[in-house]
């Protein structure tokens, strides 16, 4: 939003997302009209709109019918999911995997909705930690299952590219729920298994 200022009080004028980046073209010390800046604001707005999508989705959407029941009563892990998100700070990628394990309670879901799941609170602004309960949070919410754990590996451009330009560092960041938080033997069962994949 634009503001400018009247007589009585300041008026907010709305603009356009692409007037918005043009604006900060400019105040870069760049020239938004330069042949290879013309469609970068058009460019921005697609591309910031599609990594925030997840705003638009919702749990109940991603895990659509597939939920079934099932006296499975073993823990259930999907491993290497991959996420991409923005750092709600700088704006910046942080990108990594997602570790996503449930002990059942007499419901299962298909399996490729624990990615779809990420997916929805991945495509937003976000702080890892944030992101790693969230879904720990939904996935609760939806199963009812008797525990939850999460483990989210990432790498943050925020740290890569600027600040301490730490390029191999990684940030891990878990979330624990029902059984995985009261009983050690479960929570390290989950992590047994989501370290095996690293052999």
């Amino acid at each position: 939003m634009s503001i400018l200022k009247g007589a009585d009080a300041p008026v907010a004028v709305p603009t356009s997302f692409q007037d918005e980046v043009r604006h900060i073209l400019g105040a870069l010390g760049e020239d938004p009209e330069r042949e290879g800046l013309v469609k970068t604001p058009e460019r921005v707005e697609k591309a910031l709109r599609w990594l925030t999508r997840g705003y638009g989705l919702s749990v109940m959407d991603a895990v659509g019918d597939a939920l079934f029941e099932e006296q499975h009563s073993s823990m259930i892990l999907v491993r290497d999911i991959e996420l991409y998100s923005l750092c709600e700070h700088h704006l910046l990628p942080f990108f990594g995997r997602a570790h996503v394990a449930y002990i059942p309670n007499g419901r299962i879901v298909g399996l490729s909705k624990l990615p779809r799941i990420v997916e929805v609170f991945a495509r937003r602004l976000q702080v890892q930690e944030r992101l790693t309960d969230q879904i720990a949070d939904a996935i609760m919410d939806v199963l009812d299952p008797h525990g939850v754990g999460v483990l989210v590996e990432a790498t943050h451009l925020c740290m890569a590219m600027r600040g301490v330009e730490k390029q191999n560092s990684r940030t891990v960041t878990s979330a624990v729920r029902g059984i995985f938080r009261s009983d050690i033997r479960t929570r390290e069962e989950f992590l047994r298994l989501v370290h095996r994949g690293g052999e």
